[in-house]
């Protein structure tokens, strides 16, 4: 059921896997490599973790309607791995949030630059992408310009300084490590390409494959989970886990507060390792993927996708290998990302649309899509004084890149530990094809891409081939086709580089 590089197991033993699974996790627990088998390192690595949950009340992110929160089904968090080795510094942050904003992320970035000395462009805030997560990002443009004394009453005041304080505990807490690394497979199916190819040529999202239309899905899944180990080097306890896999956060829906199949990936990380153990989830690259099977009446439900995932990372962690000589080496690169063009007539429709849909009126999905982005690509390219998009908008406000022009500068970055393993960090919700090519190409043992890194603003990020033939995740790209590749390009450069050094 599992693997490291390509020793996987077969299908005739899949059942008898699946039976054993709850003798196997606890048989992993005995198994897991000692630290005694690790090279000396002067790798240090600081884990923790803050709860950011908003107050009931408090607007949630996901959809195109407003949805108060009415209570919380579970903690949102953020929660931060630090990297210290030989003067080079880096931290990762994983938040449940549907996304960072650009704003959140120069500011936190920025203040925790100044608390720990991490250079900022060295610190990743990543969002797992959860829908029942706050739509914080018109209470955080408020506050940046907010000067009184009741701005830290906020909740982004909370939010930045939980995220803030997650980077200073785990940058003090930073103590010598053992790294262990290695991939396993997701077997129970519980990730799904959501585009298919129809008759006509075109691709369509959202569709069963028992559909007369349908012809085949039109893109592949990355069933392959990357599970990264830290433990103390002078105890030998586990310190946290990083486990990393391609499946949209939308399984729950609601009205309560919840990180989503995370939550219960976590309950069984500790479960296996220890109440104390922080389990830190970074989603892949996963804009057209989803938990919803194309071939099933039922649908998988939040806590069955965790408890299966959190078995695969558990079971998994019996096969991880120490990391030789893991020396930190971090890479980042600014890229300027193409925004798509849009005409004062787009925008003079779209407003009215925007503007019926928050007042409660019905305006179809599609068309209300194409012009809530109409009004975002306005707001970046022009700026609040020259659109209206911020009286419409909540999401795609920015105090930093409103009227940045024709291009976001969204950082790439890599975080690599000697030769053995890397983490790739991108911006956007990005196709699946595209973290697959990173991967394909990478010279590190394990790679582990996690997408949503710093910028939301870019919404869904597909590869140029997607573009001509349609559907929402094309539709909802504020980007021009090409930029996927660039991406691609441009991450698997970096990891060349820190590779070769």
């Amino acid at each position: 059921m599992f693997h490291v590089g390509n020793n996987t197991m077969t299908h005739a033993w899949r059942n008898l896997v699946t039976g054993l699974m709850v003798v196997g996790v606890m048989q992993s627990l005995s198994s897991l490599p000692k630290a005694a088998t690790a090279e000396p390192t002067e790798l240090r690595i600081g884990v923790a973790e803050t709860d950011i949950t908003p107050p009931t009340g408090f607007p949630m992110a996901g959809y195109y309607h407003e949805r108060l929160a009415t209570g919380t089904a579970d903690p949102l968090n953020a929660k931060a791995i630090v990297f210290h080795s030989a003067g080079e510094r880096a931290a990762l942050v994983t938040c449940d949030l549907i996304g960072i904003s650009a704003d959140l992320s120069a500011e936190v970035r920025r203040r925790a630059a100044d608390q720990t000395g991490i250079p900022a462009t060295h610190i990743v805030l990543a969002a797992t992408h959860s829908h029942t997560a706050p739509d914080y990002t018109p209470d955080l443009v408020d506050y940046l310009g907010d000067e009184s004394e009741q701005r830290e009453q906020r909740y982004a005041a909370r939010l930045i300084g939980g995220i803030v304080e997650s980077i200073r505990v785990a940058s003090a807490q930073a103590q010598p490590v053992q790294v262990l690394a290695g991939t396993a497979r997701q077997e129970v199916p519980i990730a799904f390409n959501r585009r298919f190819v129809t008759r006509d040529g075109s691709v369509r999202t959202w569709m069963r494959l028992d559909d007369p239309n349908v012809v085949r899905a039109a893109g592949p899944i990355d069933p392959e989970v990357g599970v990264l180990l830290v433990r103390s080097a002078a105890s030998d306890q586990p310190l946290g886990v990083l486990s990393n896999f391609a499946l949209h956060l939308d399984t729950r829906g609601g009205t309560l507060w919840s990180a989503d199949y995370p939550y219960h990936v976590e309950l069984a990380v500790r479960q296996s390792l220890g109440a104390g153990v922080i389990s830190l989830f970074g989603n892949g690259c996963c804009g057209d993927i989803n938990h919803v099977d194309p071939q099933a009446a039922a649908v998988n439900k939040t806590d069955r996708i965790g408890q299966l995932l959190g078995e695969t990372v558990t079971q998994g962690l019996s096969t991880v290998a120490p990391v030789a000589q893991p020396v930190l080496r971090v890479r980042t690169a600014q890229v300027q990302l193409p925004l798509q063009d849009i005409t004062p007539e787009d925008v003079a429709r779209a407003r009215p649309l925007v503007a019926d849909a928050k007042a409660g009126k019905e305006v179809e999905f599609f068309t209300l899509v194409t012009a809530y982005k109409t009004l975002v690509l306005d707001h970046l390219r022009h700026g609040p004084q020259h659109s209206a998009a911020g009286e419409t908008i909540s999401w795609g406000r920015s105090r930093i890149w409103a009227g940045i022009g024709s291009h976001l500068p969204a950082d790439v970055q890599v975080i690599a530990l000697g030769q053995d393993v890397a983490i790739v960090c991108l911006p956007g919700e990005v196709f699946v094809d595209l973290g697959l090519a990173i991967k394909r190409a990478s010279p590190f043992r394990t790679t582990l891409v996690i997408e949503l890194c710093n910028c939301v603003e870019t919404i869904y990020i597909p590869p140029r081939v997607a573009y001509a033939v349609g559907s929402y995740e094309v539709t909802n790209s504020a980007v021009q086709p090409g930029t996927g590749e660039l991406l691609a390009e441009t991450a698997v450069r970096l990891l060349r580089e820190a590779a070769a050094n």
